[in-house]
């Protein structure tokens, strides 16, 4: 009898935020089977009438109620057995926001029971496969860093430098060195320096910063 090859597709989106000082990711606890009570990134199947980054758009939508976020591909998941009695094949992506953007709510018509921030570096029991996707969602985080830059995504528009470098370092999960993370940004056109400065802190107040729109390439390492 010849074997079915039949599958489905979805698409599952490793959503990262910063806040209290953690690089966090989104997590759905499922309210049904396979893994009901377990903790897992959203997601979803496609439909029949969209392509993969309307689905992925979609779902990121359904989850979070937000729009126009950066996102990004970064790989497709397809080994047997990683669905249980059924062949499913995952392409993922990865998004930043910031946490003040986002009001969490569970959607009980998507079945979940719960939906919180948990830290990247201590996360709980997951579904499926989903701790290797957020792994590799991190990886390809911190490779994107070395090139663009995508961490004003998670700060706000304008930012002291300190909170630029501790963005990465929360990141990387390493300390950076001080001046000369300072001296290679600085070097590079790539932010706009403001005449204002800092209200939050009791310590001297700091300039702020914000991103230019020109695309760039650089290497701070």
């Amino acid at each position: 009898m010849q074997e079915s090859k039949t599958h489905e597709v979805t698409v599952d989106i490793v959503i990262f935020t910063i806040r209290r000082k953690k690089l966090e990711v989104l997590l759905v606890q499922r309210g049904h089977e396979p893994f009901k009570e377990k903790w897992a990134i959203p997601g979803g199947f496609i439909r029949l009438t969209e392509d993969l980054e309307d689905a992925a758009k979609r779902v990121l939508y359904e989850r979070t109620r937000v729009k126009n976020l950066y996102l990004e591909q970064f790989h497709t998941f397809g080994e047997p057995g990683r669905y249980p009695n059924a062949r499913v094949i995952t392409v993922s992506y990865f998004a930043l926001i910031r946490s003040d953007d986002l009001m969490l709510e569970a959607d009980q018509d998507l079945d979940i029971r719960n939906v919180n921030w948990h830290s990247v570096y201590n996360l709980p029991s997951l579904a499926f496969d989903h701790e290797n996707i957020i792994q590799t969602a991190l990886k390809k985080l911190r490779r994107r860093l070395e090139y663009t830059p995508v961490a004003f995504q998670l700060l706000p528009e304008k930012f002291t430098l300190t909170e630029l470098q501790k963005t990465y370092e929360l990141i990387l999960d390493k300390e950076l060195d001080k001046r000369n993370f300072r001296k290679k940004v600085l070097s590079l056109s790539i932010l706009n320096e403001h005449d204002e400065f800092s209200k939050t802190s009791s310590k001297r107040p700091a300039r702020l910063y914000s991103f230019t729109e020109n695309p760039f390439e650089f290497n701070y390492m």
